[in-house]
């Protein structure tokens, strides 16, 4: 469109882009990326050393072959995946859209969408960009769209188009023309505001969020509608949600970085020793033997030989950090990510969904996670509501019994068959017949209590076929209570601004709709108030049971009693309850209420406040009909996955946008709260001073010592060094909860409050924050991954989550009806929150397991291998010659050593799966990185040094003087390096052997088939035919064929693995029985069971308090009722569209 603008955008096409690389920045990129690796740098300078030939004691090609496969199979994996990306960006951005073009539609790809165009979406179709509703198919222009892909909430929520524009209908000749401009504020990522002004026809409309549709929502119901494009593109909410994607690296990465920085350091002092050692060596001997040993024409003294042979040194033992490290270190990632996408236990066949790892980077992170935050709606809930009891006139609904008069709440017999009602809902489920035949036999509290729910709400209908009924909720509670009535013979029908139409038990009856006292979060009730075909003026009202019961008629006490015994039996299910009751009003004190009602509308000063009085005067003396038990459906095993997990010691945090009893609600039913608890802390204060007030006495009570100046914590804090520090760990003294609203984190995250926040929340087993915006839920995150030093996991399922999935170490998406906001900016994805338990402990368990046995040994193996050469220096007059034949040193790490090592990461199990689940406590030591960290590094390069020492004196001792059967010598250098380079083979392959708990046929051929291939590649590199073809590259003639056959070398292996692995299997042994740890124990448990395990527990009693309930959450604002009454929602054409000839 030429004539609309828009002032505040910034974005010039709706094009977006989640990718990483592009053709021309991939190489530049990557590669910067890759050498912010220490180790990729590290070789990269050792290469440039190599090239110079006064220094170079090994072929360029030794590094710049491994340096290369290194970086091509990473820039490869990376490669793949940002192709995947690409293809998600290029599949999106070539979606069809229709675009109003000079009076016609013409259909065109959202990328090519700009700011300014007006667009027409169809019902069902998603909204290609930020847009102001200019008119609908509906009347007023009302529009309604579902959310679950930025909220992942499936209620439907409506949006009108301001009056001056709904006029232009479906007009294309008057939409082409409009020429409105919009000035609006900069694109932001606030999902629930947005603030700008339309000038039209030179006048001034306000514009709020009632009137934008967002990119991401999808229309329903409603036939059509058009919009004026206001952000587009990156500059979308949805996008702007996004944020920006950051390469994540793991703990391990980091540590990795520090360790080769420690081995430089170790490897520079090393080479410092030695060149020491040969100038003292070349000042005192080699001077003097130059007729013999004649210097370099470079080498003008002993001070410069011994600078330059620094640097030889350092390139001989360079393998201290071999380049194959980090190609092992992908390969092992990539077969573990492989085991996540195919395992069958991970996939969702209703949905037809396995789960994905989306990155290859972080599978070892998965066995180290301590904090899991996680969204409520659609990730732990399905946000279904399903009508499950009620209590009626002091009778208890919905309790199963058996032939015997048993109760059976676990094994329902077949549900009631509802096909005599024509209207009812086929996908009801209920099983007490007795509340049929009430219905049936005409009870008259039965038939009050589901008139009530039948016009007590602001549901809205729509019949397109005759007969059948879809219902427009804004909040799934009514919609499961309205749905409820309709099956049980109360048929909410349709509506008007004035009537409300119910087919009841068959036959047709209108009310006039008097009045709606709405809901909201103060008040926790709605009223209508009705005048029935009688001519009797009804008062019906629902709500929490706690503001009901302060309203009922004395009368009602003996009947609130047994329905308050019923609320509780409710209650300790987990199910959300209401209060039902009613009031019959006198026509002339209605007429009263309702001018008072008038006036209170009209009020310009303390509107609000009078309107609440007015609602207070006529909502009391009620007489109760009973109450409804509604279950939030959660997903399948989330409670027994929270319960794993909690003994997994891994802490669950629920950050949510919902309201707090909901919240709460939800945090009892899966197990988060519990009845044990020995407290519940609830920050709601409206200061920071007020809210530092209620952390402080939370605190007080967990852990009174805290708040001591001599607390240990308090004394580290006080001496804190400069950022970043970190909080120690405190042990409080139970078991605790803490809830806090979104109002009151906005001053506990601010700089002064965020430490009390943090550590009175971290010594609590469970933390619920509640009426969240995206940017706390990532603020809440960081917080905690700034100062505690440990792995964190979001996972959640709309685009309101994508920000705090990105923020943690780990993000996990949520794939499925709620969108794929967060599933495509995830690091991992399933469709059911009870694979997480999975995920963790198993896969990442394993993977940490396999990262931590591979890193060990690497490190190991090539110190042993490595440190050889300073042995030998100290009897080669420190030359920088090298021990080993130049071809075992090229096939040590990429042919040899490789195979054992990727067998033990890629298959290896200390336990098997379902031991894995059964004792979640093994997952303990990834929490405390126990099995590989700076201590263990240094017990590897003790143990390598060691090795070394063993490896290179015993065969020296041995063989020296020795001669063979026919009296020649052996100790020349050809036979003691073919030696030492066999012992240490077989040494490294004994000590990979005992590290392998989990053998299969690959492990065996791996393992075992490395060391007869090197007898192999041994006989045929030494080989005569080799040997005499290219003497210059091949030198060890016949060196195999005469030492092989030695017995000397044979005993020096027997002697060395001995000697090597002995002290090893000695600490394995004694460890347990001196110094165990828990992991220990369980492992003793596990090896002394004789029979498989039983498979980990189907179900947990979900456990509550019964002096909680949940004060039924209508919807998470207000709902329709304004909307309902002013008319707006019906037009006489609607009627003449959708209408049917009741049937009586």
């Amino acid at each position: 469109m030429e004539n609309a603008g828009v002032d505040g955008c910034t974005a010039m096409n709706n094009t977006i882009k989640t990718s990483r690389y592009s053709v021309f920045n991939f190489l530049p990129l990557n590669l910067f990326e890759q050498f912010q690796r220490l180790a990729n740098a590290y070789f990269l300078i050792l290469l440039f050393l190599q090239l110079i030939p006064q220094i170079s004691s090994l072929a360029w090609y030794t590094t710049v072959i491994p340096l290369m496969v290194v970086l091509s199979i990473t820039a490869v994996k990376d490669a793949i995946d940002d192709m995947k990306r690409h293809q998600n960006d290029n599949q999106v951005n070539n979606r069809c859209v229709l675009v109003v073009m000079n009076g016609r539609i013409k259909e065109d790809k959202w990328m090519n969408i700009q700011v300014g165009d007006i667009i027409k979406l169809k019902n069902n179709q998603s909204v290609t960009a930020d847009m102001l509703l200019l008119s609908s198919s509906e009347p007023c222009g009302l529009t309604y769209i579902e959310t679950a892909e930025l909220d992942g909430e499936t209620n439907l929520k409506v949006k009108q188009a301001i009056s001056v524009t709904s006029d232009l209908e479906d007009n294309l000749g008057l939409l082409s023309a409009f020429d409105g401009k919009v000035k609006c504020e900069s694109p932001n990522n606030k999902l629930d505001k947005f603030t700008g002004i339309l000038n039209y026809k030179g006048k001034n409309y306000i514009l709020d969020h009632d009137k934008l549709l967002l990119r991401g929502c999808i229309i329903r119901n409603t036939d059509w509608c058009y919009g004026l494009v206001i952000y587009t593109g990156p500059d979308t909410k949805l996008m702007q949600n996004c944020g920006k994607s950051t390469l994540k690296r793991t703990h391990m990465d980091h540590l990795l970085n520090v360790l080769v920085l420690w081995i430089f350091l170790f490897l520079g002092s090393m080479c410092f020793i030695l060149a020491i050692g040969h100038g003292i060596w070349e000042n005192k001997k080699g001077y003097y033997f130059q007729d013999f040993l004649p210097w370099k024409e470079y080498v003008s003294s002993s001070v410069v030989s011994a600078v330059l042979i620094f640097w030889s040194y350092f390139i001989i033992l360079n393998t201290m950090v071999p380049i194959s490290l980090y190609v092992s270190v992908e390969i092992i990632r990539l077969g573990n990510s492989y085991y996540i996408n195919w395992d069958r236990k991970m996939f969702c066949a209703p949905k037809n969904t396995p789960a994905q790892a989306r990155t290859t980077t972080l599978n070892e992170e998965l066995g180290q996670v301590k904090y899991v935050f996680s969204d409520k709606t659609g990730t732990l809930t399905q946000n279904i509501m399903i009508f499950n009891k009620c209590s009626i006139n002091g009778i208890f609904y919905g309790i199963i019994f058996d032939t015997n008069g048993e109760n059976q709440p676990e094994s329902p017999p077949e549900k009631i068959d509802f096909s005599y009602n024509k209207l009812a809902d086929p996908k009801f489920s209920f099983y007490d017949e007795t509340l049929v035949e009430a219905v049936k036999k005409g009870d008259r509290w039965v038939h009050l209590f589901f008139l009530s729910l039948s016009l007590c709400h602001t549901v809205m209908s729509e019949e397109k076929v005759e007969g059948k009924l879809m219902y427009q909720a804004q909040s799934p509670d009514e919609g499961a209570l309205v749905t409820a009535a309709r099956n049980f013979g109360f048929v909410f029908r349709s509506r008007t601004s004035e009537t409300i139409v119910v087919v009841e038990m068959g036959e047709t009856k209108i009310y006039q709709l008097l009045a709606i006292l709405d809901f909201n979060n103060v008040r926790k009730r709605m009223s209508v108030i009705v005048r029935t075909p009688e001519d009797r003026v009804m008062l019906f009202c629902k709500g929490a049971d706690t503001v009901l019961c302060r309203r009922l008629h004395p009368s009602c006490r003996s009947l609130r009693d047994v329905t308050m015994e019923h609320l509780d039996d409710f209650a300790v299910e987990g199910l959300r309850t209401l209060m039902v009751a009613y009031r019959e009003l006198d026509n002339a004190f209605y007429q009263t209420w309702s001018k008072k009602h008038s006036e209170a509308c009209l009020s310009l000063e303390n509107r609000e406040d009078k309107i609440s009085d007015v609602y207070e005067e006529i909502e009391k003396d009620l007489m109760l009909l009973g109450a409804t038990a509604i279950e939030d459906k959660l997903q399948d095993g989330v409670p027994e996955t929270i319960t794993t997990l909690n003994k997994a010691k891994i802490k669950m945090w629920v950050l949510t946008g919902d309201k707090q009893e909901t919240a709460v609600n939800i945090a009892y039913a899966c197990n988060i709260f519990e009845d044990e608890m020995d407290g519940m802390f609830i920050v709601e204060g409206k200061n920071d001073e007020t809210v530092r007030q209620e952390l402080r006495s939370a605190r007080v009570k967990m852990k009174p010592e805290s708040l001591l100046e001599s607390d240990p914590v308090n004394t580290y804090l006080t001496t804190k060094p400069h950022m970043p520090f970190r909080v120690p760990e405190e042990v409080p003294n139970g078991n605790y909860g803490l809830i806090i609203n979104g109002y009151s984190l906005a001053y506990a995250l601010e700089g002064n409050l965020e430490l009390e926040l943090l550590r009175t929340a971290c010594m609590c087993k469970g933390v619920i924050c509640c009426r969240m915006t995206p940017l706390q839920k990532a603020q809440v995150v960081e917080l905690v991954k700034r100062y505690k030093k440990v792995v964190t996991l979001a996972i959640g399922d709309g685009a309101n989550d994508v920000s705090m999935i990105k923020a943690a170490h780990i993000g996990v998406g949520i794939s499925g009806q709620e969108g794929m906001q967060a599933m495509l900016n995830s690091d991992y994805a399933f469709s059911q929150f009870h694979y997480l338990q999975r995920l963790l402990l198993v896969h990442g368990r394993w993977s940490y397991n396999r990262m931590c046995k591979f890193l060990s040994y690497f490190f190991y193996k090539n110190f042993a291998f490595t440190l050889v050469h300073f042995w030998y220096a100290f009897f080669s007059g420190f030359s920088a010659q090298t021990v080993y034949d130049t071809w075992f040193i090229t096939f040590y790490n990429l042919v040899y050593t490789s195979l054992p090592v990727l067998g033990l990461s890629l298959f290896d199990q200390d336990v098997n799966e379902t031991w894995s689940l059964r004792f979640p406590e093994l997952y303990d030591p990834g929490q405390h990185n126990l099995y590989f960290n700076k201590k263990e590094f240094v017990k590897c390069l003790v143990r390598g040094i060691y090795s070394s020492f063993v490896l290179f004196f015993i065969p020296m001792r041995t063989i020296h003087n020795s001669v063979r059967s026919d009296g020649k010598e052996i100790s020349d250098y050809q036979s003691f390096s073919l030696i030492v380079q066999t012992a240490l083979l077989c040494v490294v392959t004994t000590q990979i052997a005992l590290d392998t708990t989990y053998w299969t046929v690959i492990s065996h051929i791996f393992t075992w088939g490395s060391l007869g291939f090197y007898f192999c590649i041994l006989i045929f590199l030494y080989s005569d035919g080799l040997c005499l073809t290219f003497p210059n590259v091949f030198q060890f003639l016949g060196v195999a064929r005469n030492t092989l056959n030695l017995p000397q070398m044979w005993l020096i292996i027997i002697l060395s693995v001995v000697l090597c692995i002995l002290p090893v299997i000695g600490y394995q042994f004694l460890k347990p029985l001196f110094w165990p740890v828990n992991v220990d124990k369980i492992m003793d448990r596990i090896h002394l069971c004789t029979r498989p395990p039983l498979p980990p527990p189907t179900r947990t009693k979900l456990k509550h308090t019964s002096a909680r309930r949940s004060a039924y959450a209508f919807s998470h604002k207000q709902g329709f009722g304004a909307l309902i009454t002013s008319g707006k929602t019906m037009k006489d054409r609607v009627f003449k569209k959708n209408s049917f000839p009741f049937k009586k």
